[in-house]
């Protein structure tokens, strides 16, 4: 049985940091890249970051573009998403995927084709 679970989020002050995890489970990361999606209440669910599965290459959303930086153990099978200079507006239910693959996967296609997603974490910023 395959399971992506998310730990970490919570509530910070603006200009805080969280680190948010991703751990899986029934799939060796090798083999998946991992994204970071959020979803604000009243809007639609958006691509934030993404690793790819070996060569480590990266993509963020302009809007975390400098303050987020993801990162992948794959001996823990975990992947990280750090968050500095939080702004209110990163307020959202944080979720991570994993899709099958070797290049670094469009944030920006169906969210269908993610092959596997978590259950979520939220984040609050305010203060």
């Amino acid at each position: 049985q395959v399971q992506l679970v998310e730990s970490g989020g919570g509530l910070v002050q603006p200009g805080g940091s969280l680190r948010l995890s991703c751990a899986a489970s029934g799939i060796t990361l090798d083999y998946y890249a991992i994204g970071w999606f959020r979803q604000a209440p009243g809007k639609e669910r958006e691509g934030v970051s993404c690793v790819s599965s070996r060569d480590g290459d990266t993509y963020y959303a302009d809007s975390v573009k400098g303050r987020f930086t993801i990162s992948r153990d794959n001996a823990k099978n975990t992947v990280y998403l750090q968050m500095n200079s939080l702004k209110p507006e990163d307020t959202a239910v944080y979720y991570c995927a994993a899709i099958f693959g070797f290049t670094l996967p469009s944030m920006d296609g169906p969210h269908s084709l993610w092959n596997y997603w978590g259950q979520g974490t939220q984040v609050t910023v305010s203060s």
